[in-house]
């Protein structure tokens, strides 16, 4: 809980920790910045990490800190390491799911399951890979499921890079233009704690409407 709790108050405060990091390190920000949207994008343990608040976070600190931080460069940083993520996640899904889904007597591990994921990606993969990068956890989730299921990686790669664009450009350049105001560098935590609802809003509502649906 104690790691829990520590997790939570660095992520309300994000800003406040990215502006001592410029300070103190300048450019390596945009390496610190780029490793970790690539680990939570890429692998799986590292999902809990920040995505949104992070991304809005560093729009932010680009929109005060003059010209120690040219928000175009650490858009093209952040949109590579979110795709670069995203396609080693698709790799060890392709690599591991053969090995793992391989015994027709089990029920979790059974390959039934592969071929139901595949069948879902080829019908809804494109909107899903987009989709997911929105919502935390399962975007990271997403691609690794997307190789387990034999999504077609060319396929894979132009929505993820489709999805990457939305999420990265959308999230850094409105924080950007926004992220002066007052009211947002006044209650940042607010505004984090708003982005974090806003984005799990859809998978609750998926899960309200599975169970639903499901009587």
């Amino acid at each position: 809980m104690e790691i829990l709790n520590q997790l939570a108050q660095f992520v309300l405060h994000l800003d406040q920790h990215l502006i001592t990091f410029v300070k103190d390190y300048g450019a390596w920000t945009y390496l610190l910045l780029f490793l970790i949207i690539f680990c939570e994008t890429g692998i799986i343990v590292t999902a809990i990490l920040p995505g949104d608040s992070l991304l809005f976070a560093a729009g932010t600190i680009a929109a005060n800190v003059g010209d120690a931080i040219n928000i175009h460069f650490l858009f093209a940083i952040l949109l590579a390491a979110s795709i670069a993520g995203n396609a080693l996640n698709y790799l060890i899904g392709s690599y591991v799911g053969p090995k793992v889904f391989k015994s027709k007597n089990s029920w979790l591990l059974n390959p039934k399951h592969v071929e139901k994921t595949h069948a879902f990606y080829e019908k809804y993969g494109g909107k899903t890979i987009i989709i997911a990068r929105f919502i935390p956890i399962v975007r990271t989730f997403a691609p690794f499921i997307a190789g387990v299921g034999y999504m077609t990686y060319r396929e894979f790669f132009f929505y993820s890079t489709i999805g990457a664009i939305l999420w990265v450009g959308g999230l850094l350049y409105a924080s950007f233009l926004f992220g002066s105001i007052p009211f947002i560098k006044e209650n940042f935590s607010v505004v984090i704690i708003s982005i974090i609802l806003i984005s799990v809003t859809p998978a609750i509502f998926e899960i309200c409407k599975a169970k639903l649906f499901s009587r």
